[in-house]
């Protein structure tokens, strides 16, 4: 107890971000994190896409009965590769970029004035064009299947309304962003220096969590690139008319976080 006090004690907020930091557009460090970004957002939506639609190939009983009495990973794999992916690429790139993989922790981090504007744009405009780049790769290599069975793209099911599909989103995004700054915080770091704490692995869990929630009902945002990069290769009525930008949802967190 008395270390903990102490720790408390000795901890000071870092300072914000500023935010336009014109000399950090000359390091290098910036750009390599831009790439270490859309290098992990083009590997998300590669493997968890190409997921999706082994999934519906394999339980599409008009393809063959073989197939069809595997029934592939289910909703349970699905949401397992999209969790996997997180705990996998956030500990890869954690100590390059930050690990973010989603414009809407990105945009949460820069109203916590964790990362500069700048930062914050270039991160985004990488992570959209990492999504499109491995939404693209699936559509090259699966397709004969891709159009088919809807190229992963977020639409809502049948049964729901647009408003039950915002609200999923709204929760979602809310649940994923507020966990990321929850096992990033530095004071709670400090404070309990004693009990490791692996950030990816919440981080992961809570995208696992929320999409065994979301999936039934709009295949699961909470990732304004992942729905990006799905809706513009796939490219069809439905999943742009459908498609929930939810990267303002993140201001919700860094605030109730300062509570």
């Amino acid at each position: 107890m008395a270390k903990d006090i102490e720790a408390a004690a000795d901890y000071t907020d870092p300072p914000p971000a500023p935010l336009i930091d014109a000399e950090e557009l000359t390091k290098w460090s910036l750009y390599r994190a831009v790439i270490a970004e859309f290098v992990a957002t083009l590997l998300f939506l590669y493997i968890t896409v190409a997921t999706v639609i082994g999934y519906k190939h394999q339980s599409d009983p008009d393809v063959s009965a073989t197939d069809a009495a595997c029934s592939g990973v289910g909703i349970l794999g699905i949401a397992w590769a999209f969790g996997g992916m997180i705990f996998i690429l956030v500990y890869c790139t954690a100590g390059v970029s930050g690990g973010h993989i989603n414009p809407a922790v990105t945009f949460g981090l820069f109203l916590a004035r964790k990362v500069s504007l700048v930062r914050a744009v270039l991160y985004i405009i990488a992570q959209s064009l990492g999504a499109i780049c491995g939404v693209g790769l699936v559509k090259g290599f699966q397709s004969a299947y891709y159009v088919r069975y809807g190229g992963g793209a977020n639409e809502l099911s049948d049964g729901y309304s647009k408003g039950t599909g915002l609200a999923a989103e709204i929760i979602g995004t809310f649940v994923l962003v507020y966990t990321v700054f929850s096992a990033t915080d530095p004071k709670r770091n400090a404070r309990d220096s004693h009990v490791p704490v692996l950030a990816p692995l919440p981080i992961g869990f809570a995208v696992f969590m929320v999409h065994l929630a979301t999936i039934p009902i709009t295949g699961t945002g909470i990732n304004p690139a992942r729905s990006l990069g799905a809706a513009v290769i796939y490219n069809k009525e439905k999943a742009w008319d459908d498609h929930v930008s939810d990267a303002l949802l993140a201001s919700c967190s860094p605030l109730l976080h300062s509570i």
